[in-house]
């Protein structure tokens, strides 16, 4: 199903192969106007697939399923996970196995990977977003708490660095926006390669300035 919440003054320039609110929201920070297209692809992880390699593919295929449906507009697909020590913590599938990942990055870093792709008349360009986080300790009653709120509830290594989990990051290397799921500073450079502007959807009011 699409979704289109536009301006008609402000026609989409793109595609995002995403449900992702996230994404959403980041995509329309930059000023890029598009249509909300949710590719349904099978997500599961490959036996001794890294996570750089898990993203990059999973974004590539997401890419690819919408262009095959809809070649009118360029296509943006991303996706995200989290890699600890070597494992890849996907989504949880339980209360257990959120506490069992948020075990694992207490009180130590770890990398998220975003993956993106894009595809339009142009060959498909990927690129990979590594970010490193660093957890303080967290109680064991902090991450029964936090499964409670339900914000772990379908994030790649059960947190969202946006929301209550915030609290629990000591530090960030890299790209916040590619944590949250969408890389801007890559997600910019991809699109321009493609011909997709950025800032097109950004009607600013000219008194506007910092608050």
């Amino acid at each position: 199903m699409e979704q289109q919440e536009q301006s008609s003054v402000v026609r989409p320039v793109l595609r995002l192969a995403s449900a992702s609110p996230r994404r959403r929201q980041l995509l329309e920070l930059i000023g890029v106007p598009h249509l909300v297209t949710p590719a349904d692809i099978d997500e599961t992880r490959r036996a001794n697939e890294t996570g750089p390699a898990y993203v990059q593919r999973l974004a590539g295929e997401k890419a690819a399923a919408i262009r095959r449906l809809h070649a009118d507009l360029p296509v943006l697909a991303a996706d995200t996970t989290v890699e600890v020590g070597g494992e890849v913590l996907e989504k949880p599938q339980s209360e257990d196995d959120a506490i069992r990942m948020l075990t694992l990055l207490s009180g130590r870093e770890h990398q998220v990977h975003t993956g993106l792709c894009a595809i339009s008349g142009k060959p498909p360009t990927t690129l990979i977003s590594s970010t490193a986080v660093r957890f303080r300790r967290i109680s064991p009653a902090e991450m029964r708490a936090y499964w409670a709120s339900g914000e772990p509830q379908g994030k790649a290594g059960a947190y969202a660095i946006q929301g209550l989990g915030a609290v629990f990051v000591e530090q960030v290397n890299g790209s916040y926006t590619g944590v949250m799921g969408l890389p801007l500073f890559e997600t910019a450079n991809i699109l321009k390669s493609h011909g997709v502007p950025v800032w097109n959807g950004a009607l600013r009011s000219p008194q506007g300035g910092r608050e």
